[in-house]
């Protein structure tokens, strides 16, 4: 007698999401995605499309306490917490403010460049294997800095990342810059040059990952809310939706990000995630458009250079589940673009984007199975770093729901911690 397939459902049609789908149905699983809206419309659609191995350090970095109180009295500052009286908020705070030291920083650091480094990988296996049209670029990323002090208070940070993880940028004094990226302005500090990293389109990639995911037998269910879990005996036996009833699967995986909260009571335990909301703008690529990604590093703005286009993006605000555009935020994004490239703007804009990116307080994504289930997964809290780790975060759920070792230690990922 064969044996029966198993039957999985992943909550969640982020790029999380799908790539749990794509390695859990490689492993042989019959696999359900179930996403409120579309796949791919949420976080994973206007972000700047960075897969950053360099992006080792958690936001809980020594003075970061400091600036976030700074940011609170501007609504102008790229990091900035509206005033509101919210009891999960201010915990959040308080603990990410304990956070903010020298030892714990290197502790989440740890666990994020083990995921970082073998997400990169498992990107360039995928890419290539599937052919996937995702404009895909591995040239590296540019740190740049307005100012020369700044420039060069950075290299203690390099010297640290190059000594403990093996990952160095290469210095771009401010007279050699614009040799190197013509499309900056004379004058800057200098940058930092990162080969490690690549970048790609996100809303292609999530294209291309449907594409695959249906062309081998996954099943998406789009405008499909999940309410909560049918519980039978310590087990989820089906999903309660708002739409199609209920669901029935042998496994559940829960990859809401910033949303995953939402379901804290139904999974028997709090998973703290505060809505970090980013902004984009995607235009057509302007007549002095950069060669590679650029991140200014003081004004914490994102440029991505793609080859159908042009976005630029960042910035960080805790408003709650604010679903408005702050277009003050978007002006932000644009002035500091002008203040380091020659042609900062492409004509017109196509889309003005938010996405609500699901922050923790120690900067780890949460990757463990949920206390009340015996086969209830959570993967999520991925911070600003969702792209970057989808394709090892896929890996490990998928050794996790099929009973391989994982070949990351989880332990710092688990829920409770």
């Amino acid at each position: 007698m064969s044996r029966k397939t198993e039957q999985t459902v992943i909550i969640g049609g982020g790029v999380i999401g799908a790539m749990c789908a794509w390695y859990l149905q490689q492993a042989g699983q019959q696999v359900t995605i179930l996403d409120r809206d579309r796949l791919g419309a949420a976080c994973s659609h206007g972000n700047c499309g960075y897969v950053s191995p360099s992006h080792v350090l958690p936001l809980t970095q020594p003075g970061m306490v400091r600036k976030a109180l700074r940011s609170m009295l501007s609504s102008n500052s790229p990091f900035y917490v509206k005033p509101r009286l919210s009891l999960d908020l201010w915990s959040w705070l308080f603990k990410f403010a304990r956070r903010c030291n020298e030892r714990d920083m290197l502790e989440a650091a740890d666990s994020i460049h083990r995921l970082l480094q073998s997400a990169r990988q498992l990107y360039i296996d995928l890419i290539e294997s599937q052919k996937l049209d995702c404009e895909w670029q591995p040239i590296g990323l540019l740190f740049v800095f307005h100012d020369a002090h700044e420039f060069h208070e950075y290299e203690p940070t390099n010297r640290m990342l190059e000594k403990k993880y093996g990952v160095s940028a290469r210095p771009i004094d401010g007279g050699e810059l614009t040799k190197f990226e013509p499309a900056l302005i004379p004058g800057l500090g200098g940058a930092w040059y990162y080969d490690c990293d690549s970048h790609l389109r996100p809303d292609k990639l999530m294209s291309e990952l449907r594409r695959i995911l249906l062309r081998d037998g996954v099943k998406i269910v789009e405008n499909c809310e999940v309410t909560g879990f049918r519980e039978v005996a310590g087990k989820a036996v089906a999903v309660e939706t708002k739409t199609q009833g209920e669901i029935p699967a042998d496994r559940f995986v829960v990859a809401c990000g910033a949303l995953t909260p939402f379901l804290n009571q139904h999974l028997g335990c709090r998973i703290p995630i505060q809505p970090g909301k980013g902004y984009s703008l995607t235009m057509p690529r302007p007549a002095s458009c950069p060669t590679y990604p650029l991140i200014f590093e003081q004004h914490r703005v994102a440029i991505t250079p793609m080859n159908s286009g042009y976005r630029i993006g960042s910035t960080m605000e805790f408003a709650g589940y604010d679903s408005s555009i702050n277009q003050s935020r978007l002006q932000l994004l644009m002035d500091s673009a002008k203040l380091y490239l020659r042609e900062p703007l492409g004509e017109p804009v196509q889309e003005t984007w938010y996405g609500w990116r699901p922050m923790t307080w120690d900067s780890k994504p949460y990757l463990d199975r949920a206390p009340k289930f015996e086969n209830v997964w959570v993967a999520a809290g991925h911070n600003m770093l969702g792209l970057s780790m989808a394709t090892v975060t896929g890996k490990l759920i998928a050794e996790l729901l099929t009973g391989q070792q994982p070949h990351l230690d989880l332990r710092p990922l688990r829920i409770g911690r």
